[in-house]
């Protein structure tokens, strides 16, 4: 009698304490797999050695890897609380692919009814942004900016062949940025959505458990 493998694990990785309370207080249910919230520390460097110690044990060294949290939105237009969904993330060694990106816009329209889903690259740093500066990563083609996302995921696909993916969501804007009045509210209607998009990314984790035909 065959037994089935063991379905693959999903490591969701960000960086501060408030976002991994706010996913571990999110809906847990329709998990594809096993799954693992990681708070990596904040800056690409803390990401880079938590992201390669944990894919490095035997429990997630085939995991899908998920890169989320708070970022810093470039556009014109963007509010605290919308969605990013990166099609590549960016940092100064070069660009890592994300997969499946239709699918979790598809995913996170559904689960997060009224939040506007952003779709393009996302750029890393090594400091909080502000000012001309997102102005200047504007001009690049990014759409937002964050400090871990580019290192996790160069980082998981540098462990080994993965999918992974990308999603934030928007705590500070060029008309809303974090000195200004109103960032607790921002702030606040951030972490909501952040307890909110789970659904959408065991879906994603599920569609990649799939067999190919």
């Amino acid at each position: 009698m065959s037994t089935q493998p063991a379905p693959a694990p999903l490591l969701i990785a960000c960086a501060l304490g408030i976002e991994q309370f706010a996913l571990r207080a999110g809906d847990r249910g329709g998990a594809g797999g096993p799954v693992t919230v990681l708070r990596t520390g904040m800056g690409p460097a803390a990401a880079e050695r938590s992201v390669t110690r944990m894919l490095a044990g035997p429990v997630l060294r085939d995991a899908a890897v998920m890169a989320t949290g708070f970022c810093a939105g470039l556009a014109p237009g963007m509010h605290p609380g919308d969605l990013v969904v990166a099609e590549e993330t960016r940092d100064p060694r070069g660009s890592t692919p994300c997969v499946g990106t239709d699918l979790l816009v598809k995913e996170l329209v559904r689960t997060v009814p009224g939040r506007t889903v952003h779709i393009g690259p996302l750029t890393g740093s090594d400091h909080v942004v502000r000012g001309q500066e997102r102005s200047d990563l504007l001009a690049t083609g990014a759409i937002a900016t964050d400090m871990e996302s580019a290192a996790t995921l160069l980082s998981a696909v540098r462990a080994g062949e993965r999918p992974v993916a990308a999603v934030r969501v928007v705590v500070d804007a060029p008309e809303h940025e974090l000195v200004r009045i109103g960032t607790v509210r921002g702030g606040i209607s951030a972490f909501r959505v952040l307890r909110s998009v789970l659904p959408a990314f065991f879906e994603w984790h599920r569609s990649l458990l799939l067999p190919r035909r």
